[in-house]
């Protein structure tokens, strides 16, 4: 028979890293109405005691949950430490500041779940579903969240470092501050998603999906994304110093102020996006695609753009000195008060380009 639900056992609780006492799982076994109600009381009468907290987690260490139906449960800094969760449905359960460290949590359901605060570090989630779920400052490196769903969910300021989201659904997750260096994001979904001022240093991003995320003052430095999606993409005033974009598609989106400098972007898709100011010292642009795109003021310096197309871009004031124009398009290009010093325009097309006031590889003034 469950034990009276008026008496605070403090037998559930330890400060230590034993196995789960009996008591706990009778506990759990009763219901979740019932184990709700015993912990709103049992945390009022310790409160009343001065004792909240004194006798440490509610033990749930490796404890075995498979499948386990606790929706809507209470385990709010429960450790659950090595515990077996998987195909456990926890949706819109509150488990703040949770212990799951190496918890096996996949497939599990925490759709709507609160785990901000808790740690995750090395948990198994793959294939786990945690849409609209609350994951503020969670402790997540080294977690496997493979192929896992999190659209909606909420990750600011999360730890993400080294951890795995290889094929995940998160699109519109807000990622905003979090930290996601070396954290492998191949092939995972991202439209709309907000990593506004993450740190996504040697983060591998491989053919993802990041068409209209936000990436405005994040750190993408020396990260890996060959032929991943950023169209009308927003990644103003980002750090990519060395970022690896080869075939990338960044059409119509925003780079202005960003840092490219020796970023690799050859045989990327650029057409019509916004350069304004951008630091591209160095970059590789060999055979990329720039047509209309805005370079006005940005710093091209010793860039290598041999044969890529230009037409129609728009590079006022900016500074192309020492730059490999080799065999490029840019016809109907405006280069009004460009710095092309010392550039390479071997066989480059200029036909139609406007050259008002640029000064030319010989180190003077356009004369028509």
């Amino acid at each position: 028979m469950p034990q009276s639900l008026s008496v605070p056992d403090l037998s559930l609780f330890h400060a230590s890293t034993q196995v789960p006492q009996p008591a706990s799982i009778k506990r759990l076994a009763s219901g979740v109405e019932a184990w709700n109600e015993w912990r709103s009381r049992t945390a009022q009468m310790l409160a009343a005691q001065g004792a909240q907290g004194a006798q440490g987690r509610i033990n749930l260490r490796e404890a075995v949950l498979k499948n386990a139906q606790l929706r809507d449960i209470n385990l709010s800094k429960v450790d659950c430490c090595m515990a077996d969760l998987r195909k456990a449905d926890l949706s819109h359960a509150d488990l703040r500041e949770t212990l799951f460290y190496t918890a096996n949590l996949s497939y599990a359901n925490l759709s709507y779940a609160n785990l901000s605060g808790a740690d995750l570090r090395e948990a198994s989630l793959h294939d786990a579903r945690l849409q609209g779920a609350t994951l503020n400052s969670a402790n997540l490196t080294h977690a496997d969240l493979t192929r896992s769903v999190l659209r909606e969910a909420q990750f600011r300021q999360a730890d993400l470092r080294h951890a795995s989201l290889n094929q995940a659904d998160a699109c519109m997750v807000q990622f905003s501050e979090a930290d996601l260096a070396w954290a492998d994001l191949s092939s995972a979904a991202l439209y709309t998603a907000d990593l506004s001022r993450c740190n996504l240093s040697s983060a591998t991003l491989n053919q993802a999906d990041l068409r209209e995320a936000n990436f405005a003052m994040a750190t993408l430095q020396d990260a890996l994304m060959h032929e991943v999606d950023l169209r009308a993409a927003i990644c103003s005033a980002a750090n990519m110093i060395g970022a690896a974009l080869h075939g990338a598609n960044l059409t119509i989106a925003n780079l202005s102020l960003t840092n490219l400098c020796m970023a690799n972007l050859s045989r990327a898709c650029l057409e019509g996006t916004t350069l304004i100011g951008a630091n591209l010292i160095g970059a590789n642009l060999h055979q990329a695609k720039l047509a209309r795109a805005n370079c006005e003021n940005a710093d091209l310096r010793e860039a290598i753009m041999r044969k890529a197309d230009l037409q129609g871009a728009n590079f006022r004031f900016a500074d192309l000195k020492m730059a490999n124009l080799s065999e490029t398009n840019l016809q109907g290009a405006n280069l009004t008060g460009a710095d092309l010093s010392q550039a390479n325009v071997w066989q480059a097309n200029l036909k139609d380009a406007c050259l008002i006031d640029a000064v030319m590889p010989d180190g003077n003034l356009y004369s028509a």
